[in-house]
């Protein structure tokens, strides 16, 4: 084994170089770079078959501003052409037979051929209140969510003499999410008549509910979906208010009959999340994705289906020992397929549901693999797949699947351009034993002019979630192929609490935030630090979320083994953020619960021996701290209780504070800075 161990390091070593020589006179990713890059965003088959439709969004700095727009390509391949240029999004509606493209942009009803030609305005009313349309299949009705007042929470509105006021009140939870104060508006789903652009007799199908859909705060199109016969709505909702809200993640599917008026819970006795309800082409069948636990947002996420005139309904993926993401029927139902974490990758993988009964375990078969996610499907045509697939080095791009080898082709070319100027990094999997024995896959990104016989600065990067994949994805600010581009070896552990690897690893850092997730951090890197290219006295550790909650942690933990350290919105004392945060089922169950009971012994163990406040006494490292005003995930004052903790101790710190983003890092410019600052800090300390 030690020699096949051997071997295997030599060939990885040897490739290294390799991809350094490719590298030469190529451009290395900088920030300016990588936001010129276009961003796919949905896709859509055209009914024959033989076309995509897909959205691509660019970035301008100066405006700091973004501009999508539709583009078309050929399934089989060949050239991508442009069909809007008009500044603002626009979401698909409906193709026809035809090759018409209804759509939705500024507030109305357009409609053009699918190569751009033939514009039309469908509708001269603008409704810049509507967000969420569908058209009905049979196109006579139309569908749309709409924010209605459902209480009086503004000052202004429980007084009208006082319409100044910007105060609000209060009397339950929930009173804020996300990013967002609750106002006593909530987002309900409209029914109306369509005929070619004329929208006419719309009904609050939700009317006198104090309940949003689609789901807040990251619902969407596929949260509200029409049945193939067109009398009847599906949708998503959690039909709780305050307290009860705030500790459930119990949402149910409803089911609204377009010609009664009545709406049922057909998912009722189903505790946990309830979500992407979808019918099968021909409408005999009816599927939706699961879980379990009432308050588990991590839980596995299974794949439902039963008869739409009735029957049991079957747990498809009971026995399979990962997580579903995303699933789609075939054209001829015979089949589901699904996207799902697998070591570290998501991959595409097919359910044959024909002729499947009760009590049947159903085949699972895995299409593609490699060191790529497939991030989306997009539809089938014969025997291909449309799907989008991202790599480390690679932002989303189109693909086709070949279903019956699981071979895949590029169909779009939204960055190839910029890809083939760009110098690649070489991304390798490691495997490490961890303290209880068992195996750590990491990905390891090397700079695209390594060189075997130099020593490089090496970060940990701590991922968020926290179940969460860290898979093959390309993210806009946590860009593994842009710090490795700065000079940097970047090694990205999957610790507990990741799916891909089993349920079980996947749970286990419920109720342990502190403990073997924190020890298979130092895990992976003591094991690269043993590599001669790894220079030890240059080690920085950085992270998001939960991966910020780790970079605390490990600064009062680490014994010396960093230099430098870069938290973002990381949660630093757990009895306040337990105060301050809004989703309380997530503190629940990852915590274990509130500070105050003290007979629960998980949640206190979590406060005594997790919390990263009660090791601030330990830390002498520099500290980079990112915090943005909007984030009432994990609110503003964690942040700033970390920064001042380090400036109290005299330790070397700088707070990066963004007053108007949230959780994330979402206008152009802060972007930027977010990226300069990241690069400046670790320039100056490691």
């Amino acid at each position: 084994m030690r020699s096949i161990r051997f071997t295997l390091l030599l060939i990885s070593i040897g490739s290294l170089s390799l991809q350094a020589q490719n590298n030469q006179n190529k451009q290395k990713l900088t920030p300016e770079m990588l936001w010129k890059l276009g961003r796919l965003g949905s896709s859509t088959l055209t009914p024959d078959g033989k076309n995509i439709i897909y959205s691509v969004t660019t970035y301008n700095m100066g405006a700091n501003t973004n501009q999508p727009n539709l583009f078309t390509i050929p399934v089989s391949g060949g050239a991508s052409q442009q069909i809007t240029n008009e500044p603002g999004g626009k979401a698909i509606l409906k193709i026809d037979a035809k090759n018409r493209m209804t759509y939705w942009y500024d507030g109305r009803l357009w409609q053009m051929n699918t190569d751009g030609s033939n514009l039309a305005m469908l509708s001269v009313n603008q409704q810049d209140n509507f967000d969420n349309v569908r058209i009905s299949p049979d196109g006579k009705k139309i569908m749309y969510t709409r924010d209605v007042q459902v209480q009086k929470l503004l000052a202004k509105d429980k007084y009208p003499d006082l319409q100044k006021s910007t105060a609000y009140v209060f009397t339950d939870l929930n009173f804020r999410h996300w990013d967002t104060y609750n106002t006593g508006m909530c987002s309900h789903i409209f029914v109306a008549d369509y005929d070619n652009g004329k929208i006419s007799g719309e009904k609050d199908i939700m009317h006198g509910e104090a309940f949003d859909a689609p789901q807040k705060p990251s619902g969407g199109l596929e949260d509200l979906i029409f049945s193939p016969d067109s009398k009847r709505v599906i949708y998503v909702c959690k039909k709780k208010a305050g307290k009860d809200y705030a500790v459930s993640t119990n949402t149910d599917l409803y089911q609204y009959d377009i010609a009664t008026d009545e709406t049922r819970d057909i998912t009722q006795g189903m505790n946990g999340y309830d979500t992407q309800p979808a019918f099968s082409n021909d409408g005999s069948k009816f599927a939706w994705l699961s879980m379990k636990e009432d308050g588990y947002e991590a839980d596995k996420n299974d794949i439902f289906i039963r008869d739409v005139k009735g029957g049991p309904k079957m747990n498809l993926t009971a026995q399979w020992d990962e997580t579903v993401s995303s699933f789609l029927f075939s054209k001829d139902d015979s089949k589901i397929y699904f996207l799902a974490d697998h070591d570290g990758t998501d991959q595409l993988f097919s359910i044959d549901i024909k002729g499947l009964t009760p009590g049947t375990v159903p085949v699972i078969k895995q299409l593609t693999k490699g060191q790529f996610d497939v991030t989306g499907i997009t539809g089938q045509a014969g025997n291909t797949m449309v799907v989008s697939r991202t790599d480390m080095n690679h932002a989303a791009e189109l693909y086709t699947v070949d279903l019956a080898t699981g071979d895949m082709r590029q169909l779009s070319d939204i960055n190839t351009a910029m890809n083939n100027r760009l110098a690649q990094t070489k991304v390798v999997e490691r495997h490490t034993k961890t303290t209880d024995g068992k195996d750590l896959l990491s990905w390891v990104i090397y700079p695209p002019d390594f060189d075997k016989d130099k020593k490089y600065p090496t970060l940990l990067y701590c991922q968020g979630g926290p179940q969460s994949g860290l898979t093959q994805f390309y993210s806009f600010r946590w860009n593994f192929q842009l710090m490795a581009s700065q000079g940097y070896i970047v090694i990205a552990p999957n610790r507990r609490g990741m799916p891909g690897h089993g349920v079980e690893w996947n749970k286990q850092i419920s109720g342990d935030w502190g403990g073997q997730p924190i020890q298979d951090y130092l895990s992976a890197i003591d094991d690269i630090s043993t590599e001669p290219y790894v220079d030890k006295e240059r080690l920085g550790c950085v992270g998001a979320s939960y991966g910020g909650y780790s970079v605390f942690m490990l600064a009062g933990v680490h014994n010396g083994r960093f230099k430098t350290f870069i938290a973002h919105d990381g949660l630093f004392d757990l009895k306040s953020w337990y105060g301050t945060t809004e989703e309380m089922w997530f503190a629940n169950k990852d915590i274990g619960g509130n500070y105050w009971d003290k007979v629960n012994m998980k949640a206190q163990k979590s406060y005594l021996k997790f919390d990263p406040s009660n090791f601030v006494s330990k830390w002498n490292t520099p500290i980079m701290v990112v915090q943005g005003g909007r984030d009432y995930r994990v609110p503003i004052g964690q942040g700033m209780e970390a920064f001042q903790a380090a400036q109290l101790k005299g330790i070397k710190s700088k707070l990066l504070y963004l007053p108007d983003e949230n959780h994330w890092v979402l206008k152009p410019q802060n972007g930027i800075v977010w990226q300069r600052e990241f690069f400046d800090w670790l320039k100056e300390t490691l």
